[in-house]
């Protein structure tokens, strides 16, 4: 459902007009580094014996989608360069990075410092 936006600058007597923020879409579920997101997709029952354990085959009875989420964890990262630590919600394959091609060059190039 789309947000609904009043028609701005709103004023009041003798005041500035108030502007408001930008709306952000919301990134709960995405790596800041990859930006991996959630995908949807499929699951597939199936029915029936396989034929290589002797059988006659398995059917497709029903296909129900679902959504495949990311592998997220919160985590501090030092940076050195930085002296600080940074906390980054990250997939386990951004964390591989991170530790192959260092802290701050990964997230430099991701823009998340």
């Amino acid at each position: 459902m789309p947000l609904k936006r009043r028609n701005f600058p709103l004023t009041a007597p003798g005041l500035a007009p108030i502007v408001p923020a930008p709306i952000e879409k919301s990134l709960m579920k995405a790596c800041e580094i990859t930006h991996a997101r959630p995908t949807k997709g499929s699951k597939i029952h199936r029915r029936g014996l396989a034929k290589k354990k002797g059988g006659i085959g398995q059917h497709v009875t029903k296909s129900v989608t679902r959504t495949f989420e990311p592998n997220l964890k919160k985590r501090r990262i030092w940076v050195t360069e930085l002296k600080k630590f940074v906390t980054v919600k990250l997939t386990m394959r951004a964390l591989k990075t991170v530790t192959k091609n260092g802290a701050y060059a990964t997230l430099k190039s991701a823009g998340v410092i």
